[in-house]
């Protein structure tokens, strides 16, 4: 059964998560992938969410996967019990996880029942197609991805960051853009996208 978590800013809804994991995350390991964060200024979300991960127990394995080694991605993914995946440039993310090949073992852990957790460009990124998106994140950070085809293993598509600072205008830019195309699902930062299977709802408040 899968089960995924997306978010938009993990760090605020981390109780909510405690509440979905439906067991004790005492004790669990969790690869915490931040790659998405290397081509961004910003980058305090990440300490961020691997703090509010270890304030609820969990033990967090860093894996950077534009640097490792396929051995250490597939080993890493299938040793520990959840995965998480960091906000930052969904294209550079994409582009490093398809490179790797972490795209295809990260789908099969989730499809396997191992739990996903996704933060802003890691929820996007599950999507089929991350090209809706360009007026959020900056696409010529990933020179060779070649198309913007994406794991696709929902079939919605997050919008992150929705009413919040400093992403207001181009979240609404991209829902006037593709509402009418695209099944898109806006959350704020105070918002979660929980999954059970094909069967998701938004938790918290807008």
């Amino acid at each position: 059964m899968k089960k995924m978590f997306l978010t938009s800013s993990f760090v605020d809804v981390a109780d909510l998560f405690v509440e979905f994991a439906e067991e004790k995350c005492t004790g669990k390991t969790v690869t915490f992938i931040p790659t998405a964060s290397l081509v961004e200024d910003i980058t305090f979300y990440v300490d961020a969410g691997k703090k509010a991960l270890e304030e609820r127990g969990l033990i967090v394995d860093e894996l950077e996967i534009s640097t490792a080694t396929k051995e250490t991605i597939d080993s890493t993914l299938q040793k520990n019990d959840y995965i998480y995946v960091t906000g930052g440039n969904t294209f550079y993310l994409l582009q490093e996880l398809k490179r790797t090949g972490a795209d295809k073992i990260i789908s099969e852990q989730v499809n396997s029942g191992k739990m996903y957790i996704g933060e802003s460009a890691g929820s996007i990124v599950l999507s089929r197609n991350i090209e809706y998106v360009k007026d959020m994140d900056d696409f010529t950070a990933a020179p060779n991805i070649g198309t913007f085809s994406s794991l696709g293993m929902i079939d919605f598509y997050p919008v992150p960051h929705h009413t919040n600072f400093p992403f207001k205008e181009s979240v609404e830019k991209i829902i006037s853009s593709y509402e009418e195309e695209i099944d898109l699902c806006p959350i704020s930062n105070t918002q979660a996208i929980v999954i059970h299977d094909n069967q998701f709802e938004v938790w918290g408040l807008s």
